[in-house]
């Protein structure tokens, strides 16, 4: 596990501040904003996934899922980060993962629109001050710019999901997102980019989301500066 201490902090801090953010022209696409909210966590309280199993659940997945079963539990322990499970009777995106997030109102940054959606989906209310750093814009087939701001949430905090948007929210665990089999990849017939896997608990995670915990997982967590995710493709499902 990994420890969620000030030099955690700092760290992150110190490499997001290296890193030489890549941004995208919008050229007619909308702009959003997701928050990677950085979480303390315990292994045992925080470790259960609510939702049973379902057998149809990897119908249309590109890869190998043997011995996944779509729930993520065991993730957490140590400093983590939040993810969503999205309501199933959302319009779009209904029962995946996501993180908290959502289009950019009219005149506010990116980080404004970051904090405002994770305080509506999630009833965590931080300030400014919580904001260490953003990663680079991951532009999507469905029409959207996604600038990812890295946010401190603090240690012991209290969630209050919309169930409206949210079904539940996890934290997921930086170790796990830092396993030896991470990330993974898949070729589909329809693009020749590799389609980025990210093995979470029981289940894999897709670009957007996924790609962006990569370069969160790389540049933020590992140091490894400058490195891009723009080139890793979405699984066909999530193209709409």
């Amino acid at each position: 596990m990994i420890a969620f201490t000030s030099d955690l902090r700092d760290q992150l801090a110190h490499n997001l501040a290296q890193h030489t953010r890549c941004e995208h022209a919008f050229d007619g696409r909308r702009h959003a904003a997701v928050a990677i909210v950085v979480v303390d966590s315990d292994a045992e309280r925080d470790g259960d996934d609510p939702f049973p199993v379902d057998p149809g659940y990897f119908a249309d997945v590109p890869s190998d899922v043997s011995g996944l079963d779509g729930r993520m539990s065991g993730v957490a322990g140590g400093a983590a980060f939040l993810l969503c499970r999205r309501a199933a009777k959302l319009s779009a995106h209904a029962g995946q993962w996501a993180l908290p997030g959502g289009r950019c109102d009219g005149g506010e940054t990116a980080s404004e629109a970051a904090l405002r959606e994770l305080h509506e989906e999630l009833g965590l209310r931080l300030d400014d001050d919580s904001v260490i750093g953003l990663l680079d814009d991951y532009v999507t087939r469905s029409g959207y710019v996604i600038t990812p701001v890295v946010v401190w949430g603090g240690g012991d905090v209290d969630l209050s999901p919309d169930p409206g948007e949210v079904a539940h929210a996890y934290r997921i665990g930086l170790h796990e997102l830092c396993r030896p089999d991470s990330p993974r990849f898949a070729t589909i017939a329809e693009s020749d980019r590799p389609v980025v896997e990210v093995p979470l608990g029981g289940d894999l995670i897709y670009a957007p989301t996924g790609a962006m915990l990569v370069q969160f997982r790389w540049v933020a967590i590992e140091g490894r500066i400058d490195e891009r995710v723009d080139a890793f493709e979405q699984p066909v499902f999530a193209w709409s």
